[in-house]
């Protein structure tokens, strides 16, 4: 565990995907302050870590936005608030206060806050890591579950294990700047978008590429937390060394509520129920929006998350603020506040 870290803030958000971020930009609104926790060791959440190059075409006033781009834009609107990012740790207690709540999460940091808007999907998310010896020691080195920058692989031998959309957009996405990208999956079908697929293996006739069909992970190599070689073998035993510098392992996320669970919170299916008006939960100054959210005929949609955080900030302002009241306004009547 590393050294413990205090913070005290406002608002505390737990998720740090689309619907956290926005969290953010209304709570800032508000002139409220905000601490961000989130399990990855990245913002974004799925639209990171499961589908960066896909397309979304419901987000309003954007025909087409890939999900590493309608994150930059999140980011880029929540900058004026200077929110306080605790990544790659996940809440594992609360405490109530005289004043709001603690939080500790697994590095040991605590996080004081006078209410807390849940924004954690479905759960708090980790990799689905292969069942690989000594891999620990490669991981955020040179094993790698999630990509934040292209370049850093620019000239580099890459291994690249899943049949998802993240496997076949990475793919294509380092083809033109890798020295070596092999495409290892354990058959010859593909779960990705038809589109993609194709344009992969157009990229593999052409040389690009090489689609490693069909095997399986077996071990690695390498010094320290340098990889030098990735083992695969087929399910017959065929076995076979890549030399690579570097893996992306693509093989899903696995995601579970937590400690959330024994919170005291309605929980139902794994996900929290609330009232629909102002995702306040059954817990006084907690609320929960996005798709950890449920109410009677809820649309599980980015944008119906963020209308749901609209509601939870205000609604999140009288436990911040008691004593003061609450006069609506329009952003283009008040701009953005300065905290």
């Amino acid at each position: 565990m590393t050294k413990q870290s205090q913070h005290i803030t406002d608002v505390a958000i737990i998720g740090a995907g689309p619907v956290g971020l926005f969290s953010v930009f209304q709570c800032g609104m508000l002139k409220m302050s905000t601490q961000v926790i989130d399990a990855l060791p990245a913002t974004g959440g799925q639209c990171t870590a499961l589908y960066p190059e896909k397309p979304i075409f419901d987000i309003p006033a954007a025909p087409k936005v890939s999900g590493a781009e309608l994150i930059e834009r999140l980011e880029e609107q929540i900058k004026p608030f200077n929110p306080v990012f605790h990544l790659n740790q996940q809440v594992v207690s609360l405490e109530r206060q005289e004043e709001g709540w603690q939080l500790t999460t697994s590095k040991g940091t605590t996080v004081s806050a006078k209410a807390i808007i849940i924004a954690a999907g479905a759960g708090a998310f980790g990799p689905n890591k292969p069942p690989l010896a000594n891999i620990e020691q490669y991981e955020n080195k040179s094993v790698h579950y999630l990509v934040q920058n292209r370049e850093q692989f620019r000239d580099q031998r890459i291994v690249i294990a899943g049949g998802g959309d993240s496997a076949v957009d990475w793919a294509l996405a380092l083809a033109d700047i890798a020295a070596e990208t092999y495409v290892v999956h354990r058959r010859d079908r593909f779960r990705a978008l038809p589109e993609s697929v194709a344009q992969m293996r157009a990229l593999a006739d052409q040389g690009k590429i090489e689609l490693v069909i069909p095997y399986q992970l077996a071990s690695l190599e390498g010094e320290g937390d340098q990889l030098s070689a990735v083992n695969i073998k087929t399910l017959e035993g065929e076995e076979r060394r890549l030399e690579a510098d570097h893996m992306l392992s693509f093989f899903g996320l696995v995601n579970k509520l937590g400690p959330i669970n024994d919170w005291g919170l309605d929980v139902h299916n794994g996900v929290i129920n609330v009232e629909p008006t102002t995702c306040a939960t059954n817990i006084e100054g907690i609320f929960a929006v996005g798709d950890i959210a449920s109410y009677p005929h809820k649309l599980k949609l980015i944008l119906s998350g963020f209308a749901e955080v609209a509601q939870a900030a205000h609604a999140a302002f009288k436990f911040v603020n008691p004593d003061e009241a609450l006069h609506f306004e329009h952003s283009t009547s008040s701009g953005v506040p300065s905290l």
